[in-house]
């Protein structure tokens, strides 16, 4: 399995490719997003690593922004997040990891959970926060609404969108902010 899709972003400037593969014991995920944010560039490569249940094992991240760099290696088992090497006990009861910079890790958990249409489920996410760069909590609620169409909402429900997948998970359109522009298997 091999896929691979383009994103614009559309509230400011910036696209991101992704690839999802099988892996030997499991999926992985690799990109690179270029995006703006208050007028500076950022060009963030990732690559995580997930299990045959499409949990979160590894995440890396590269996130070049003019002058500085920032390298994340992100490990999760079930005792524990670390960041670097270091324990991230804030994030302890995450099963997911999320960037804050990409719509790519929505497929982690659409995947993960399999809703039937009318099914819900809230999750804990290791959020990546953009453009800061810090791991943090997160709870968010995915709704099935239909076989194309989950309910994405976080911020106790003050943030909410209706994103439409492919088949195989991939947001292809995430309202305001992301849009597929091209897809292939």
């Amino acid at each position: 399995m091999i896929h691979s899709i383009v994103w614009r972003r559309i509230d400011k400037p910036g696209h991101e490719y992704c690839l999802l593969r099988e892996a030997e014991n499991g999926y992985r995920m690799s990109g690179v997003a270029i995006v703006t944010n208050d007028k500076r560039p950022h060009c963030v490569e990732y690559e995580v690593q997930c299990d045959g249940l499409w949990r979160t094992l590894r995440c890396r991240i590269s996130e070049h922004g003019g002058s500085d760099r920032i390298d994340f290696d992100i490990r999760h088992d079930e005792a524990a997040w670390t960041l670097n090497g270091v324990e991230v006990p804030a994030v302890s009861f995450c099963q997911d990891i999320d960037f804050g910079f990409s719509p790519a890790t929505n497929l982690l958990a659409v995947r993960r959970l399999n809703l039937s249409a009318g099914q819900n489920a809230v999750v804990r996410a290791a959020w990546i926060r953009f453009p800061e760069f810090s791991l943090e909590p997160l709870e968010q609620s995915y709704t099935r609404l239909d076989a194309t169409t989950y309910r994405y909402e976080s911020d106790n429900g003050r943030f909410k969108k209706d994103l439409k997948v492919s088949e195989d998970g991939f947001v292809l359109d995430y309202p305001g902010l992301w849009i597929a522009e091209s897809a292939a298997r």
